[in-house]
């Protein structure tokens, strides 16, 4: 976790899981009938999220969330308007869903989930949904 600039916001360090799980299932695939392009076609997708770990960055400020990509800001989400948020299967490479009053956000988690969710209990509150 850094901290940037700002003292109170934090940026959340990469975490290169979901990555590095893909291409491992890439390397799984060669065995079938249609290899390469199994092995090809995720082993792209692991590569692309591998370098989206290390270009995109989150960082909590004390009234948003935002996305960043290299230094330019892709998208603000205000804390204020999210109605709920889940962390699902962080012990694995799995997904970061959050709902806001307008729309639902699914985004595979490229950081690391302790600090991820540290930042959401801290920031946004007990949001977070009871598991079914």
């Amino acid at each position: 976790m850094t901290p940037s600039p700002t003292t109170s916001n934090v940026i959340i360090s990469p975490s290169p899981r979901l990555a590095l799980v893909i291409l491992l299932l890439s390397a799984a695939l060669w065995p079938l009938p249609l290899s390469p392009w199994p092995t090809l076609v995720v082993g792209l997708f692991g590569v692309f999220l591998l370098v989206q770990t290390y270009i995109l960055k989150l960082e909590f400020s004390e009234d948003d969330l935002v996305v960043w990509r290299g230094q330019e800001e892709l998208r603000r989400f205000p804390f204020r308007e999210w109605m709920s948020w889940r962390l699902f299967a962080p012990w694995l490479p799995g997904l970061f869903y959050f709902r806001e009053t307008k729309s639902i956000h699914f985004l595979p988690i490229l950081f690391n989930p302790a600090e991820l969710q540290e930042q959401l209990e801290q920031r946004v509150g007990p949001l977070q949904q009871a598991k079914p």
